[in-house]
C-alpha cells in the first residue's frame, strides 16, 4: 500500500499504562475519585474525544461505578494529566479544554444502560457544562436541552501570555452555532475562575445549516446554509481576539436534502452514531498556504459496483467529477470514502476499514482504536510500483507522487533517474525523460511563492487523451466564491489572487520557449551571416548563462564530482539558449507574479534553470557511471564499445526530449554525443543524423577529429564529409587544420568566392604574360591573373591581405593539384 502510517498517538499504549499506574496509587492510598476506580473489566470505556489545536489530545473513561473521567495527553511532554471526574454515570459526546488548562467544556447525555435513572435534569437530553479546572471549583451549566450539542474552545494566534476572555463554540443539534465569552480572573494565587458565570456574554454565530467542519488548525468555521433552497458553502475566520468574520460565500452544486446532519472534525461523535457513518455522504475541505480551496464530495453509496465522489476547485474554478468501477460486489469497499490531506496540493483518496478523521499536518485520527497517525506516501512502495509492468497513467501518476510529497528530495530523484535510466522505452503516451525534467523541476520552486501552477508547466503533457479503463472524469466549470471582505492577509490574500486570476485571466500564462526559440535562431542566423546584434545585448545574454551555471556549480560542491566531461568548453550555442531562457522566464514572472520582489524572482529563475540542467546531467552521469566511461572515450583513433553504444542512446534519448521543448543542454552535451556518434555509427548513418539535426557538429568536436584520425582512405571520406558539412565560418577554420589537397580545395574556393563576390569587370589587355605562369593552359592562366589584379586592386583600396597566405598562387597549386588527381596522375 501507498500510504505510510506512522503512530504518533496510540490510546492503549500511550494513555493507558498511565491510568494504571495512577489506579495502582491511588487504590494503595486508600484514596477515592481521579482514577482510583478504573478497572481491568472497564477498560473498554477508554475513548478520544477530542484533539485540540495545540494537538494535545482529550480522552475519557469510566471506574467501576461507572463515574466518567476525562484526561489530557500533552503532545509536546509526553505526559497524561487528569482532568475532571463527574461522579455520575453518563456518557460524553464532546470534550474541549482551553489553551491554558483552566476550563473545561463538556457535553454529555444519559446513559443508555437498562435500569439506570436520569442523572440529567428533568426533560433534558445533553447537558452542557463549563467546570473550572484549576483547580477544581464551580461547574456551570449552559445549556441543558433536549438534542446534542458540541463544544470547542477557540485557540487564536496570540502570545504565549494567558488570555482575559476565552471563547467557547456551542454547536446544536437543531442547527445554530453560539459563541460564548468567558471572563476569567486570577484568585488566591494560582485560583483561577470564570467571571459572571451566571450571566456570559454569548452571540449566534450561524443557524440552519445541515453540514458543518471545525478548521483546527486555521480556526476557521465551515458551514453549509439551505435556508435559500439552495446548497451554499459559507466560511467564518475566527480572530484573535472575540471578533469573526465571514469570509465568502459558494454555491455547491451537490444534493443535501436527504443527507441528515452531520459534522467533521469536531471531536468523536457519540458512539452509537458511529455506525450511521456509511449511510451518510462524505463531505471535507481542504486548504494549503498556497491559497487552494478544494471540497471534496462523495454522494450516499447506491451501488458498490462503482463509487463517484467529485473535487471542487474554487481556486481553479472548475471542479473535476471521478466514477471508478469497484469491480464487483465482494469488494472490500464497505465503509464509504475518506478523503485526507497529505500537505500537499493533492488530496488523496482511500477506502478505510474504520472511520477516520482528516486533521491537520497530515494527521489523521482512528477513533475506533484510539490511534492517531501521520500519513505519508511510502517512497518506497510508489518506487516498487514504478518498476513493476503497469498502465502509462500509473507510472505517470506515481511520478508525480514521488516528486510532490517526497521527503528526500536528491535521493527520490536518484531513484526515478536509475528506472528511466533502464526502462527508457517503457512508456508509450509520455516521454518519461521530458516529464521528470519538467515536474521536477516544477516542485523545486513550488514552495516559493503561491499562483506557481498557473505560470509553469508541471507536466510536459498539456491534455491527456488516452482512455483510463474503469474512471470516467468529468470537469465542469463552477462559481467562483464571493468574497465578503476587502482587505486581505496570509492565506485569503492568496486564494483571492487566485480567484481574480481565474475571474480575469483570459489566456493561458504557463511559461513556454516558443519566445526563446524565435530569439534564439535569430541569432544564430545573425551569427552565420556575420551580422550580430549589439556587443551589449548579447554579452548580458552570455551573463545570464555565466550565473546559471555558477548557481548549478555552487549547489553541487557537496556532492561527488561528475565523471561526464560536459562544461568543459565555451559552447556559444547552448550558452545562449540558457541565458535567453533566464531573461524570457524572469520578464515571464515579474509581469504575473504581484507582490514578490525582483532579487526573488531572478533567484527562483536561476534555480529553476540551475535544476534542468543538473537534471540532464545527473541523467547522463547515472548512465555513464553504470557503463563505466572514461575520459578517453572523447578519443576518434579507437573502437566504440557496447557501452558507449548504450550512454550514446540515452544521450540521444535526452536529446529528443529536450528537442520539442526547446530546454537548454548543458555545454559540452553536443561535443559528446557526436564524438560518441563517430564512434558508434556507420558513415551513412552518421550523415543521416548529422543532416537530420539529430548530431550537431561543434567546432571542438570537429577540431578532435580532424587531429586525432590519420589520412586513410575511410578517414579521408569522413573527414570530407564532416567539412562539407560545416557552417562556412568553422568549415574555413577546420580546413586550415587539415593538411590534405581537399582542404586546399575548399580554402582554396572560399578564397575565389570572397575575392569575387563583388567583382566588376574591366578592360584589361588581351595578352598574358605567360612567363609569369608555371603551367601553359590559358583557362587557367586567365583566371590566376584575374585575381591577382583583384588582390592587388584590394591590398590598395582596404589593405586587404589574403588569410594564412592564401592568394592566388595557393589556389593556382590548388587547383593543379586538384586537377592532377582527378586525371589520376
Amino acid at each position: 500500500m501507498a500510504l505510510h502510517l506512522v503512530t504518533d498517538f496510540d490510546l492503549r499504549k500511550d494513555a493507558l499504562p498511565w491510568l494504571r499506574a495512577q489506579r495502582a496509587s491511588w487504590t494503595g492510598a486508600g484514596a477515592r475519585g481521579g482514577c482510583a476506580g478504573v478497572l481491568e473489566n472497564n477498560y473498554e470505556s477508554l475513548r478520544v474525544l477530542n484533539v485540540e489545536r495545540n494537538g494535545n489530545i482529550i480522552y475519557t473513561y469510566k471506574d467501576d461505578k461507572g463515574n466518567v473521567s476525562f484526561g489530557l495527553y500533552d503532545c509536546q511532554t509526553r505526559q497524561n494529566e487528569h482532568l475532571y471526574t463527574f461522579e455520575k454515570d453518563l456518557q460524553v459526546v464532546s470534550c474541549s479544554v482551553n489553551s491554558e488548562r483552566t476550563l473545561l467544556a463538556a457535553s454529555l447525555v444519559q446513559s443508555t444502560k437498562e435500569g439506570r435513572k436520569n442523572e440529567l435534569q428533568p426533560g433534558s437530553k445533553c447537558l452542557t457544562l463549563l467546570v473550572e479546572i484549576c483547580p477544581v471549583n464551580n461547574v456551570k451549566v449552559l445549556k441543558a436541552v433536549d438534542s446534542y450539542l458540541w463544544v470547542q474552545f477557540l485557540y487564536p494566534h496570540v502570545d504565549s501570555h494567558p488570555l482575559p476572555e476565552n471563547h467557547l463554540l456551542l454547536i446544536s443539534e437543531e442547527k445554530y452555532i453560539e459563541q460564548f465569552h468567558i471572563q476569567v480572573i486570577q484568585e488566591g494565587g494560582n485560583r483561577v475562575v470564570a467571571k459572571n458565570s451566571g450571566h456570559l456574554r454569548k452571540e449566534r454565530v450561524a443557524e440552519d445549516f445541515v453540514w458543518a467542519q471545525w478548521d483546527m488548525s486555521e480556526q476557521r468555521l465551515y458551514y453549509i446554509d439551505m435556508k435559500k433552497s439552495r446548497t451554499l458553502l459559507k466560511c467564518i475566520q475566527f480572530c484573535g481576539d472575540e471578533n469573526f468574520k465571514l469570509m465568502f460565500e459558494a454555491p455547491l452544486d451537490i444534493s443535501l436534502s436527504d443527507s441528515g446532519f452531520k459534522l467533521v472534525n469536531f471531536g468523536c461523535g457519540y458512539p452509537q452514531d458511529q455506525e450511521k457513518l456509511p449511510k451518510y455522504l462524505s463531505l471535507c475541505i481542504f486548504t494549503n498556504r498556497t491559497g487552494s480551496l478544494c471540497v471534496c464530495y462523495s454522494p450516499k453509496f447506491v451501488s458498490w459496483e462503482q463509487i463517484t465522489y467529485s473535487v471542487f476547485y474554487f481556486h481553479k474554478g472548475y471542479s473535476k467529477t471521478f466514477t471508478a468501477a469497484l469491480g464487483s460486489v465482494h469488494s472490500p469497499v464497505t465503509k464509504g470514502i475518506t478523503f485526507l490531506n497529505l500537505g500537499s496540493n493533492d488530496v488523496i483518496s482511500m477506502l478505510p476499514h474504520s472511520p477516520l478523521q482528516s486533521l491537520s499536518g497530515s494527521l489523521v485520527l482512528d477513533w475506533c482504536s484510539g490511534k492517531l497517525y501521520r500519513v505519508f506516501l511510502s517512497q518506497s512502495c510508489l518506487l516498487q510500483f514504478l518498476w513493476h509492468p503497469r498502465p502509462d497513467w500509473e507510472k505517470m501518476a506515481v511520478l508525480h507522487c514521488l516528486l510532490s510529497c517526497g521527503r528526500d528530495p536528491q535521493f527520490v530523484e536518484s531513484k526515478i533517474i536509475q528506472w528511466i535510466s533502464e526502462n527508457i522505452s517503457a512508456c508509450y503516451s509520455f516521454d518519461p525523460i521530458q516529464e521528470f525534467i519538467i515536474a521536477s523541476s516544477y516542485w523545486s520552486i513550488y514552495p516559493e511563492t503561491s499562483n506557481m501552477d498557473t505560470l509553469l508547466p508541471y507536466s510536459s503533457v498539456l491534455t491527456w487523451n488516452t482512455e483510463i479503463p474503469g474512471i470516467t472524469l468529468v470537469t465542469e466549470e463552477i462559481t467562483l466564491p464571493l468574497m465578503k471582505v476587502h482587505s486581505f492577509k496570509s492565506y485569503w490574500e492568496k486564494l483571492n489572487a487566485n480567484l481574480d486570476y481565474v475571474k480575469y485571466s483570459k489566456t493561458h500564462l504557463h511559461y513556454n520557449n516558443n519566445m526563446v526559440r524565435r530569439e534564439w535562431h535569430s541569432l544564430i542566423s545573425e551569427e552565420k551571416t556575420g551580422k550580430r546584434r549589439s556587443k551589449v545585448y548579447v554579452r548580458n545574454i552570455l551573463d545570464n548563462a555565466v550565473r546559471v551555471i555558477s548557481n548549478l556549480e555552487a549547489r553541487n560542491l557537496v556532492s561527488e564530482p561528475r565523471s561526464t566531461p560536459l562544461f568543459q568548453e565555451e559552447d556559444n550555442h547552448q550558452r545562449l539558449l540558457v541565458g535567453l531562457m533566464v531573461s524570457e522566464l524572469k520578464d515571464h514572472l515579474l509581469r504575473h507574479l504581484q507582490g514578490v520582489e525582483k532579487k526573488k524572482i531572478e533567484q527562483m529563475v536561476l534555480d529553476y534553470c540551475s535544476k534542468l540542467l543538473d537534471l540532464i546531467c545527473r541523467i547522463l552521469e547515472t548512465s555513464w557511471r553504470k557503463h563505466n566511461l572514461h575520459p578517453w572515450v572523447l578519443h576518434f583513433n579507437r573502437r566504440a564499445s557496447a557501452a558507449e553504444f548504450a550512454v550514446f542512446h540515452i544521450m540521444t534519448r535526452i536529446l529528443e526530449a529536450t528537442r520539442s521543448l526547446f530546454l537548454p543542454l548543458p555545454p559540452g552535451f553536443h561535443t559528446l554525443h557526436t564524438i560518441l556518434g563517430v564512434h558508434c555509427l556507420p558513415l551513412h548513418n552518421l550523415l543521416h543524423y548529422i543532416d537530420n539535426g539529430v548530431l550537431l557538429l561543434t567546432e571542438t568536436a570537429v577540431t578532435r577529429l580532424m587531429k586525432d584520425l590519420d589520412n586513410t582512405e575511410k578517414n579521408e571520406k569522413l573527414k570530407f564529409s564532416i567539412i562539407v558539412r560545416l557552417p562556412p565560418l568553422i568549415g574555413q577554420k577546420i580546413c586550415r587544420l587539415w593538411d590534405h589537397p581537399m582542404s586546399s580545395n575548399i580554402i582554396s574556393r572560399n578564397h575565389v568566392k570572397q575575392l569575387l563576390q563583388n567583382y566588376k569587370k574591366q578592360p584589361q589587355s588581351s595578352v598574358i604574360d605567360k612567363s609569369s605562369f608555371s603551367v601553359e593552359f590559358l583557362p587557367l592562366n586567365y583566371f590566376i591573373e584575374t585575381l591577382t589584379d583583384i588582390e592587388s586592386s584590394n591590398r590598395a583600396l582596404y589593405g586587404f591581405e589574403g588569410h594564412d597566405n592564401v592568394d592566388a598562387k595557393f589556389v593556382e597549386e590548388a587547383a593543379l593539384k586538384h586537377t592532377t588527381m582527378l586525371l589520376g596522375l
